[in-house]
């Protein structure tokens, strides 16, 4: 990607949360045992919003620059987590592909404990421009009118770990939250994989790494991150789209990993994927409109036929590869339990990052790719 960033990234120190808190339990489920990890921690801004990036480092080199790309010949099928041929050409030739057990039930319960955390030291009622009476700012996410949700919060997130609701969830009479935040929020993101250390862990493991290498992916930037609640019976719908249509890249190169965090059914909203829909390129962009601040939609998507999209019922720690340009929904969740799931986006560093792109990083912030060193390991150093 052609913009800058730091050989090191550090992250701010307002507070220090551990990350072994006890999972809560969740309508119709067992908690989760949340490992321990004592020495594990997220970072959380005074305000409650999200967690930042510190802006003390300095920019560095060209993105993909001195950085020792993956080796695809390394990368065989005996690695953990590369594909291989077989599944390489499925991939190349369906524009999706599933990975059962990809991660582990410790990298699992590890990413939920983490959520658990996020959610707890995060403050609704300090987000920006919540009024007197006590109703909450509706910073809500939805993919049926995501013009009208995509305000300067939602795009500032890529330098953040920013909480969206869920459209439910709110009283529409008194402004405030129908229950508790962490059964109202739709997502958290988008900055995860740098920003909290156990995402960031999974995001930048060997066997991403090698996964992304068996790809032919020279210089792996993640770009993207979410952690999705689907909460019972209110999580949205998200309507068919390519992933390209945000994250565009020249040449196109967005890969997506969406990790199955709770086991996947149709009835709390499982992932469709559209066989070989990624072979007709992008049809429609999202793109910041100039001087404007706000985004604005090119081109437009056809009317897909649903009945060639086929349900990507899965357990949990099954990870699912998406082609950029592959078309996927997940449908609402009308059961009485959650379908959590944490998906980061990759493109290419050799390729250039669109600056009309919604996900912009501040100059102090830039992206990194995965052979940069961890913020532990950094501080260190110095």
């Amino acid at each position: 990607l052609s913009t800058a960033f730091p050989p090191t990234l550090q992250l701010s120190a307002h507070a220090l949360v551990s990350c072994h808190t006890p999972r809560r339990p969740r309508s119709g489920r067992l908690p989760h045992s949340a490992p321990q990890h004592p020495h594990l921690y997220c970072v959380v801004e005074p305000s409650g919003s999200g967690l930042v990036p510190s802006s003390s480092h300095p920019p560095g080199s060209t993105m993909g620059a001195d950085v020792p790309p993956p080796k695809p010949s390394e990368a065989s099928a005996g690695t953990p987590g590369a594909l291989s041929p077989a599944q390489v050409a499925q991939f190349r030739s369906e524009g999706f592909l599933v990975l059962e057990a990809f991660a582990g039930h410790e990298e699992v319960a590890a990413m939920l404990a983490s959520a658990d955390v996020l959610v707890d030291a995060f403050d609704p009622s300090t987000l920006a421009g919540n009024d007197v009476s006590g109703g909450l700012t509706r910073h809500v996410f939805s993919t049926t009118d995501q013009k009208k949700t995509s305000d300067a919060y939602f795009r500032d997130s890529g330098n953040h770990v920013s909480f969206f609701f869920e459209e439910q969830a709110f009283d529409d009479a008194t402004g405030k939250l129908r229950q508790a935040k962490h059964l109202s929020l739709n997502k958290m993101g988008h900055a995860l994989h740098d920003l909290d250390p156990t995402f960031r862990a999974f995001s930048r493991s060997d066997k991403v790494c090698a996964l992304l290498g068996s790809l032919d992916m020279h210089v792996p930037v993640p770009v993207q991150s979410m952690y999705i609640f689907k909460q019972p019976s209110i999580g949205g719908e998200v309507v068919p789209h390519q992933d390209s249509t945000f994250l565009y890249s020249h040449p196109m190169t967005c890969t997506g990993l969406w990790v199955a965090l709770e086991d996947c059914t149709k009835e709390n909203g499982c992932l469709w994927a559209m066989p070989q829909s990624h072979l007709g390129g992008v049809h429609k962009r999202m793109v910041v409109e100039p001087g404007a601040g706000g985004v604005a939609f090119e081109g437009a998507y056809p009317e897909w036929d649903l009945s060639k999209f086929v349900p990507l019922e899965v357990a949990a720690g099954t990870m699912v590869l998406l082609h950029g340009e592959n078309v996927h929904y997940s449908a609402p969740n009308t059961s009485d339990v959650s379908r959590h799931a944490y998906s980061v986006h990759f493109v290419d560093g050799d390729a250039k990052w669109d600056e009309r792109n919604w996900l912009q990083r501040r100059d102090d912030f830039p992206f990194q790719p995965l052979a940069g060193p961890a913020p532990a390991a950094a501080a260190a150093a110095r």
